[in-house]
């Protein structure tokens, strides 16, 4: 959303939305920021983004769904990034669909976790 590379359809249902980011996102796009040496008006941009959506924080719940989910797609021979698999965790503990331009990612959560997807 932020790069506003959403196609018409996925761009409409999200901002029709409330839409909110996890806490491994809010971190992904800190890092992103630093790695790619952004400066200080392309950072506070970033930064005033963000602060537009709730974020959903790891608890002990979110913390059991993560470790169920990485049990299961390693038992399937499919394990999926840390990230990622927090981030669905996140998703599924909280009952919200997850928007994303990267389906192949999370599509095993969605097959057999439940993650309801978007995309």
């Amino acid at each position: 959303m932020f790069k506003q590379q959403l196609s018409g359809e996925l761009a409409d249902l999200v901002m029709g939305a409330a839409p909110c980011i996890t806490f491994v996102q809010l971190g992904e796009l800190t890092s992103w920021a630093i790695a790619r040496n952004w400066g200080s008006t392309r950072s506070q941009d970033l930064t005033e983004w963000v602060n537009k959506f709730p974020v959903i924080d790891g608890d002990a719940a979110v913390a059991e769904t993560w470790g169920e989910i990485v049990a299961y797609s390693r038992k399937r021979g499919r394990p999926k990034s840390a990230n990622d698999s927090w981030i669905a965790a996140c998703c599924i503990r909280h009952g919200l669909p997850l928007v994303t331009l990267n389906k192949r990612d999370f599509a095993d959560f969605a097959e057999f976790e439940g993650l309801e997807l978007i995309s």
